[in-house]
């Protein structure tokens, strides 16, 4: 196959990249955005087996190396539960930042075999590129690991505070840009491997300190670094798919990252400089007089329910836990069929990753024209007779507009206290994953319905029905 065909198969597949993302834009042409996504990988990997000619024992392990990872790919995704998709996302970020490590290793290591140079004669310009693409991969690995662990309850999620983290930070960063300036004049392989060690160490103090309400813009930011990781190590391959598609998923990252701190009225560099939930926070949780909540039974929420003209719904990581939305589906359809006006409202960064909420309606086949973002809701819930919560915690919290000490005062979020009556869903009265007290739960016109989410919403569904 000849170079130019080869560059327009890439640039094809680039296309069918794009369609993809702008499939993926919309739940009704989401499955559509996945087949042209893969059409467009498959197109680049035939495309790169094709240009390259492989010998056939080389051919032999790329096709051993494709059918092991693919089945790891199809047995996570068909076992995976969706509340564990945040971490599973965060996971697989974490194989993209370690395979642009070990991507640029091989190109210093056989430099002749993709035409950069000789080993000790590698050009400048393909030293740089490495050593960049190595650097954020590296950095993408661990902190996307740290991430895993947090999202996944192995690590805590609160923030963890080390002394002196900016300053180290600051150090760190600029020993990293010394050493890929002496690495793009030296070519030494000791150099090489000193910026993977520091990249490393520098993924994870990046991640520890951020925790609570930040993750959902933690995640979309790896998910950047990983694009502008293969996007580096695509122009030192020189593959034009690779720098495309690193390049779109850089791109758009960074551009949810900017939607998800303005989400949360958050600049992106408070994010990395330290996450909602820390020493603050903590304190909020503790600090304050004993207060009393008015508890409510599923019988009293199936009759203020039945009775209203309308309801809106606020799914949160609660409902994602314990696998309700079903149940609340079935609930949502019996209100409508009493003539009760049904709809959800959406926060951004409810649950731990942009969208979680939204697919896991999808799932339960709510129907989209009933699901509205919080800038297109919120203006309603004045006008409505009851506010049903379930699991969602922090974006709820009318500190974050009422209390200017609060650790997360500015972060927008959905004026639920505003309706004639809110009905919440929680296991107990404990703080959200940013760790502050909700104060929505003591408020006069809250009725909290404590116990298990899934078993809460069928118990009111029986309810209604007598």
């Amino acid at each position: 196959m000849s170079e130019n065909f080869a560059a327009f198969l890439y640039l094809v597949s680039g296309v069918l990249f794009v369609l993809a993302l702008r499939g993926l834009s919309h739940p009704t042409t989401s499955r559509q955005g996945n087949f042209l996504g893969m059409a467009g990988m498959g197109l680049a990997v035939l495309t790169t087996l094709l240009l390259a000619r492989p010998s056939f024992g080389a051919l032999l392990i790329i096709v051993i190396g494709i059918a092991i990872g693919g089945g790891i790919g199809a047995y996570t995704a068909r076992r995976i539960a969706m509340t564990a998709m945040p971490q599973l996302v965060a996971a697989f970020h974490s194989l993209v930042g370690l395979a642009a490590v070990a991507v640029a290793a091989a190109a210093l290591y056989a430099p002749e075999a993709i035409g950069i140079g000789t080993i000790g004669h590698i050009h400048t310009q393909a030293l740089v590129e490495m050593s960049i693409g190595v650097a954020i991969g590296a950095i993408t690995f661990t902190g996307s690991v740290i991430a895993f662990l947090k999202l996944d309850g192995r690590m805590s999620g609160k923030p963890i505070m080390l002394p002196s983290r900016h300053l180290i930070n600051l150090v760190l960063g600029a020993v990293l840009v010394l050493l890929v300036i002496s690495f793009a004049l030296t070519q030494s392989h000791l150099l090489f491997w000193l910026i993977v060690l520091v990249a490393l160490a520098l993924g994870v103090l990046l991640i520890v300190p951020i925790g609570g309400a930040d993750m959902p813009v933690v995640v979309s930011m790896l998910n950047s670094y990983s694009g502008w990781a293969a996007a580096g190590i695509g122009f030192t391959l020189q593959n034009l798919a690779l720098i495309i598609t690193g390049a779109l998923v850089g791109s758009s990252g960074a551009i949810l990252s900017y939607i998800m701190c303005k989400g949360m009225n958050r600049s992106f560099i408070s994010v990395i400089l330290g996450g909602f939930g820390g020493d603050a926070a903590a304190a909020s949780a503790d600090a304050g007089p004993e207060r009393t909540v008015k508890q409510g039974s599923a019988e009293d929420a199936a009759y203020l329910m039945t009775n209203a003209a309308r309801v809106i719904i606020v799914p949160g990581y609660g409902m994602a836990v314990a696998q309700a939305q079903h149940a609340l589906r079935e609930m949502a359809d019996v209100l409508k069929k009493e003539g009760v006006e049904v709809k959800y409202a959406i926060h951004p960064v409810a649950g731990r990753m942009p969208g979680h909420m939204n697919v896991l309606l999808a799932e339960a086949n709510v129907p989209y024209d009933e699901v509205f973002e919080l800038e297109d809701i919120n203006s309603e819930f004045a006008q409505t007779d009851v506010a049903f919560v379930i699991g969602a915690n922090d974006v709820t919290n009318p500190a974050a507009r009422d209390d200017p000490s609060s650790p997360i005062y500015g972060m927008p979020i959905l004026n639920v206290d505003q309706a004639r009556t809110c009905l919440f869903i929680k296991r107990s009265l404990g703080s959200g994953y940013a760790g502050i007290d909700n104060t929505l739960f003591y408020k006069d016109n809250t009725m909290m319905l404590f116990g298990d989410a899934k078993k809460m919403v069928e118990n009111i569904v029986k309810a209604m029905a007598h």
